[in-house]
């Protein structure tokens, strides 16, 4: 698929089928998301893969707030996480400049973006949910401390085709006159 074309496609799906993702798919889209770049070339994203519709039901129970719980039925969930206090840091463990750890917050959400293209390009769609309880989900999913959670991805077989939503114009987001 061409770049524009898959870049255009691509959009956020709040209703799902009921349809399976599998594990070899999920795999591809990981495989996909490590190809973007990260700090140093340290690759601190991890993923969590809930694939078991029982399981997948008791996450979005007990982590995410109602209106994602809804969004998100029939998906499998994917929760994205960074190794924290690794990307943005020197030898020292001191921060390189202010954003510290929004360095490893960055390379995810690079790599999200992979993901979520290539799922468009193999037929899946997807959602991103940024909100949602990092606590529970780290205690469901045996997240470690060392790591943050950034997003859960709902991950599925869309029914429903959302519009291109309007795009503000360029002169509003680039700045040229330098």
């Amino acid at each position: 698929m061409e770049f524009k074309t898959l870049t255009e496609a691509r959009r956020s799906v709040r209703k799902y089928a009921d349809k399976q993702v599998t594990r070899e798919q999920v795999e591809e889209l990981i495989k996909a998301a490590q190809e973007a770049p990260s700090w140093k070339n340290q690759q601190t994203s991890r993923y969590y893969c809930v694939l078991d519709k029982d399981m997948c039901a008791k996450v979005r129970e007990n982590c995410l707030p109602e209106f994602n719980q809804k969004r998100s039925e029939n998906a499998a969930l994917i929760v994205t996480t960074f190794e924290k206090d690794n990307v943005g840091f020197d030898d020292k463990g001191q921060p390189i400049n202010e954003l510290g750890n929004g360095w490893g917050c960055y390379d995810l959400g690079l790599q999200n973006a992979y993901f979520m293209l290539k799922a468009k390009e193999i037929g899946l769609d997807t959602l991103v949910m940024g909100i949602r309880d990092a606590d529970k989900l780290r205690e469901m999913l045996n997240i470690p401390d060392t790591e943050t959670v950034g997003a859960v991805l709902a991950l599925g077989y869309g029914d429903e085709s959302p519009k291109k939503p309007n795009r503000k114009s360029l002169e509003e987001i680039a700045h040229f006159d330098f």
